[in-house]
This record gives structure tokens, sequence and C-alpha cells, in this order.
């Protein structure tokens, strides 16, 4: 195989042990230490000893997913110069610890939304969804969020309203639960008081802004990473449009080439999310593959259903809008070139994303939504079956 098999795993207390990933056919783990608070310095030692657990089940720490940007530096505020460096010297001893991959995003406040985690599929399966006016509800009649209305259409707010009047109370905390749910592999979630605190910290934050911010933060921890031959790979926004009035920077193709152009060196790269770019209607997948190939350092490869309207909904892989194809395709054509320039580095590693929840998965007592053990490997299998089917059809080119 050519592609990097790998698997997110949560630490010590993800529900799926690293025995069980093994068994599923991945090579490569891509993890993060949870533990330790956004912003602050991870030790060589507290790297080192997770590495451990890792290789002492036979795996390799492939990607980190994710060192956190500390929202300071996404509003460039207050101890915005001090986290910067503490994110340097994280670099740096992830790379004397041989980690050389680190995925990280630059959304604010709320790292990805969706609005059910249960959503039921017609064989059975559960995946998670994203439906607008469900979303709109939440913001209009529960966040009451100033000028909201502002954001939706006449037709949404309309379908919001009439969603809102619909459920019960019930449903009204399991939507702001989902909404507001913590990042997967921790416990802590927002409240609703904490929440409009932190858009209210953004009020005078527009995509300009934001952009500016980024566009510094990357100026400043590039020059690092390359020199400690660390691959970052900035992953898109999830879903790649503005959420509650919050700017998104890293949603289109234009955005992505003007990254990447910030600062020229393959230390400032992408990690491709099919589904997270995918989930905006207006992207072509495949194009952004082949035209970023050269800086793809990580891939997150999954299908989604989306319309012009922006509903989208996670499907099985191959189900939905994406030329999966087209993308894998791209991916393994860009290794062939990396093998032929004499790159060390020409592995590019790969994991399933968000696989649904079925059969003996339904029913156990927890499961990080969206990372459920049987709806990745199936993600997993289909993935290596499409590549080998490509190689194969590759060398009769």
């Amino acid at each position: 195989m050519a592609l990097e098999q790998t698997w997110r795993w949560y630490g010590e207390n993800d529900p799926i042990s690293l025995a069980e990933i093994k068994q599923t056919g991945a090579t490569g783990i891509v993890s993060a230490l949870h533990h330790i608070p956004n912003g602050e310095l991870w030790p060589l030692s507290e790297i080192l000893k997770h590495k451990r657990l890792i290789e002492e089940a036979g795996l390799r720490w492939s990607v980190v997913e994710s060192v956190p940007v500390h929202e300071d530096i996404k509003k460039k505020t207050n101890n915005y110069q001090l986290y910067i460096e503490n994110y340097k010297q994280s670099i740096r001893h992830l790379a004397e610890a041989g980690i050389h991959t680190i995925c990280y995003n630059f959304m604010p406040v709320l790292d990805w939304s969706r609005t059910h985690l249960k959503h039921q599929c017609v064989d059975g399966s559960l995946a998670l969804s994203f439906q607008p006016e469900v979303f709109a509800a939440f913001d209009l009649f529960i966040l009451k969020r100033e000028a909201a209305r502002n954001d939706y259409s006449e037709d949404i707010i309309s379908q919001a309203e009439n969603y809102y009047q619909s459920i019960s109370q019930e449903e009204k905390q399991e939507l702001i639960d989902t909404i507001l749910l913590g990042l997967p592999g921790s416990e802590e979630s927002f409240t609703l008081s904490e929440f409009k605190e932190q858009l209210q910290d953004y009020k005078n934050i527009g995509a300009k802004e934001l952009k500016a911010h980024l566009m510094y933060f990357l100026k400043e921890i590039i020059p690092i990473a390359q020199a400690s031959d660390v691959r970052m790979a900035i992953h898109p926004d999830d879903p790649p449009r503005p959420l509650f009035g919050l700017p998104r920077v890293v949603s289109t193709i234009d955005d992505i080439s003007e990254i990447l152009n910030a600062v020229d060196t393959v230390s400032n790269g992408l990690t491709l999310c099919t589904g997270s770019l995918g989930a905006g209607y207006y992207n072509d997948v495949a194009t952004i593959a082949r035209t970023f190939a050269h800086r793809i350092n990580f891939a997150h490869l999954r299908d989604v259903s989306n319309n012009d309207n922006g509903f989208f909904r996670e499907e099985h892989l191959f189900e939905g809008n994406i030329d999966i194809y087209g993308v894998m395709r791209e991916l393994i054509l860009e290794e062939r070139r990396r093998i032929k320039a004499g790159r060390e580095d020409w592995q590019i590693p790969i994991r399933p994303d968000h696989g649904h929840l079925m059969l003996d998965d339904i029913e156990k007592e927890k499961t990080y939504p969206g990372y459920s053990l049987i709806g990745r490997m199936k993600g997993l299998a289909e993935l290596r079956g499409l590549e080998i089917g490509i190689i194969k059809s590759l060398y009769h080119e």
C-alpha cells in the first residue's frame, strides 16, 4: 500500500483501544495530548510518554491532531505572543520526539458544528448531520443572538420558527448540548452564557481581521516548523461558512491558495478534509486536491451530500457528492511525484473520517460522535479497496 492508513485515537480515555485499532489494518495513529490546556507548552516528557503507549501497541504516532491554537492568537489579543512562543516550542519538542506532521485549525470558538449527532439513515445506522433550519432555530430562538435574523433567508427563518415550536423542552436541551458540544476527547462544553461571552469577544473581528491574524501566526510558526522538518497542515472550516456571525477564512480554494502562498514552503501545508470542504456545494474537492497536491500533508476522507441551499448530511463513503475516486487518485499520483523527487517524506497519511454508528456500536455505553469503531473500520476498508484499484489501474496506463 502507498498511502499511510491512520486512525484517530483520543488517548487512554478513548473507548476504542489501541489493540482494537491495530485489528482495523491501520498502522499509524493520529492523536494529541488532550489533557494539556490550550495554549500551554507540550512538555517533551509528556509527548514521549504518549508516544511510548502507541509504540508498545505496535503502532506509530504519525500525525498530531491537533496542537490547538489558543483563542487569544485568533483574536490577536491579551497573551497571544506568549501562546505563540509556547506553540513554537511544542513544535520543536514534537520534532525532537520524531513526530513531523501537525494538523491544526483556525476556526474561532467552535471547532465544528452539527445539529444532530444521531441522524437515522435509511439502513438503520446513525450519522452526524447539519440542517440549516435547525441551526437557525438555535441561533434565533435559544441563543437569541443580536442581529441573527440578518444571516438567514425568510424561508429559513420561517422553517426555523416552525421547528422550534414543534420540539419539546427535552429536544431543545439536546439541541443546545449538540451545538455546544466540546471537542472529541474532552468532556467539556460551553454553557449558553459562556458561549455568548465568547461571541462578544469577536464582535469587532471580521474575516479580514481573522485572516490577518492567521497570516501573522503563520509567519511566526512556519519558519520554526521548517527548521524542525515539521509539516504543518491547516484543517478547513467545518462547515465552510460563517456561523453565529463568526468569520471563516479556510473555506474555499481561494482561501487555501492565499494561506499556502503566505509562506511558500512544504512546511505550510493543508489537511485535505473532503467532508469539510465538500460541505460547501461550491467546492470541487477533486480540483482542490489536484491544485494543492504538492502541499497536502494529511487527508481526512469521507463523502457528504449537499445542495445549493446549504443542506448537507454525512453519508457512507461514495454515496454523496464528492468525487472520492478523483481525490484519492490525485493523492496517489502526488506520492509518485514525491518518490521521483527523492523526498523521504513522500508518504501521505490518510484517515477515515466520521464513520456511522452502526451494528453493535449502537448499543455501546460510550462512543465519541462520529468516531465509532465499526463505522470507521468500514470506511477504512472501502478506502483501502479503492486505493488498490487505482494503483492497479495506474500500472496499466
